[in-house]
């Protein structure tokens, strides 16, 4: 089997042959959230994408020290290194400390991550406790000449970088045309231009975060964060950084001016962006009135919700569209997910009903099973994966009516197969079943019910047995009988 990954490197445009800058190790860096309210679906999706691809490297046999970061500071509502911190303006609101607010909201995206079966990751660092580190990088960037000092402010000077280097290799944005358009801007007055952007600034007198610097009681750029974690726990040089498209420009970008300005080279090699999610076709945000938090989906309260949907749905949800590729919300593509995993789960369940009814095999699983690696190694192609999953399923449906026949060690591979790409590295959760320790006991007491229908069956009782069955159906269950005795599922 030829297990070589290729990933989409956003900076060259082009699937590359993942290869790490250390034999057997990898360095993975993904820009998490910024703690000021609910998780949400857009949370979501890089959470969802970058498990998949830490599961994945780790089953290649990497040791991947995965680090996720938390902003807790220096994000303000306006990008343009003016306004209020999110997390301050949320601690007005409230009526609480900063990190009162950061801790209640990180405990709840925790929750949601654990819900979607998300696995933490290696290290979680803040941006609040890195403030040594951020400080550092200022500085060094400062005595090569990338920034200057303004009004107790710092600001990185893009003009002078993009003489040198280039301003713009990951976005494609040509920094020429943009100081060409330079306008004045109320707040901006501190910068020799409108496109330089803050990697200190000085903290107004009703700024509550804030810290001492050499310039000034202040608080870092949003930007200078993932550059100075990055390099703290992964080196001057790691692997993969991955966020959602929407961080490309300006915040990637920034990274990418700030290491070379401050090491003379790039810190990253392969830079992997999710796509975005829309509702019916519009990007997802509070002022369209179509944003919806994951408990809302949990629970079903939203007003664009038909019903809830549970941590697995909105999982397969997300994974049945590639990463690169944008995912339109709607009630139907939900329920779609809703029913497709099912029947997955429910083929997974029949396995064990399978029994080997030849000495050959009129399928093929072993490749099934390579053609499913070869969808991961395709730049993570989970729906491809998808779709051989499905394949198997009706192989499973197909044995148990009889049409084709597999033999033992043909029922044990399928059984591998779901183990191994639904379970560990999509991973789905049997959500009726894991975590559950009374599913086992509920589905004996079933079968129980279902062995007095056929008894009373083979007595001639049909009242006892119609009363079974039909207050079974009334309660959500569908009951088939088969030759081998009965098969039944609960209709969610």
């Amino acid at each position: 089997m030829n297990n070589k990954l290729y990933i989409y490197n956003t900076l060259t445009r082009e699937k590359e042959l993942f290869e790490p800058i250390v034999p057997g190790r990898v360095g993975l860096y993904v820009c998490g959230p910024t703690v000021y309210g609910d998780p949400h679906l857009g949370h979501a999706r890089p959470a969802i994408t970058f498990d998949i691809l830490f599961r994945y490297l780790s089953h290649l046999g990497y040791k991947v020290r995965y680090v996720r970061n938390i902003t807790d500071v220096g994000h303000l509502v306006n990008d343009a290194d003016s306004g209020e911190d999110k997390i301050a303006k949320k601690a007005k609101l409230e009526n609480l400390e900063p990190m009162e607010v950061v801790q209640f909201y990180l405990n709840r995206y925790h929750k949601a991550m654990e819900a979607l079966n998300v696995l933490s990751p290696s290290i979680e660092p803040h941006a609040s406790g890195h403030i040594i580190e951020q400080i550092q990088l200022v500085k060094e960037i400062l005595d090569k000449g990338y920034a200057y000092e303004s009004g107790g402010s710092v600001y990185f000077d893009v003009e002078k970088y993009d003489k040198e280097y280039h301003y713009g290799v990951l976005s494609g944005r040509n920094i020429d045309d943009r100081l060409n358009t330079t306008r004045e801007l109320e707040g901006q007055e501190e910068k020799h231009n409108w496109c330089d952007f803050a990697l200190w600034k000085k903290a107004s007198p009703e700024h509550i975060m804030r810290w001492p610097s050499p310039w000034s009681d202040g608080f870092p750029g949003w930007h200078l964060e993932c550059t100075a974690m990055s390099k703290k726990y992964l080196g001057e040089q790691f692997d993969i950084h991955g966020g959602g498209m929407d961080l490309i420009f300006p915040h990637h970008e920034c990274e990418i001016a700030q290491s070379v300005a401050s090491t003379g080279h790039d810190a990253v090699r392969y830079w992997m962006h999710n796509n975005m999610i829309t509702v019916n076709g519009q990007k997802m945000g509070k002022s369209l009135g179509n944003f919806i938090n994951l408990e809302q989906f949990f629970n079903g309260t939203h007003e664009l919700l038909t019903q809830p949907y549970t941590p697995m749905t909105i999982r397969f949800f997300i994974l049945q569209a590639h990463y690169r590729s944008t995912v339109d919300f709607s009630n139907e593509a939900l329920q779609a997910s809703e029913k497709g995993l099912a029947r997955l789960l429910e083929a997974y369940d029949n396995i064990k009903r399978l029994n080997e009814d030849s000495n050959e095999s009129s399928v093929d699983v072993d490749d099934l099973i390579g053609k499913s690696f070869e969808a991961l190694n395709d730049d993570l192609n989970t729906p491809i994966l998808i779709s051989h999953l499905f394949e198997a399923a009706k192989i499973i449906n197909s044995s148990l009516a009889g049409q084709i026949h597999l033999t033992t060690d043909n029922i044990q591979k399928l059984k591998g197969f779901f183990d191994l790409f639904l379970f560990d590295l999509l991973g789905i959760k049997n959500e009726r079943r894991d975590g559950n320790a009374s599913y086992d006991s509920f589905a004996k007491a079933i079968d129980m019910l279902l062995d007095m229908r056929m008894q009373a069956k083979i007595n001639k009782d049909w009242a006892t047995s119609d009363k079974i069955r039909n207050e079974l159906t009334a309660l959500g269950f569908e009951i088939k009988d088969t030759k081998e005795g009965f098969e039944w599922k609960l209709n969610h």
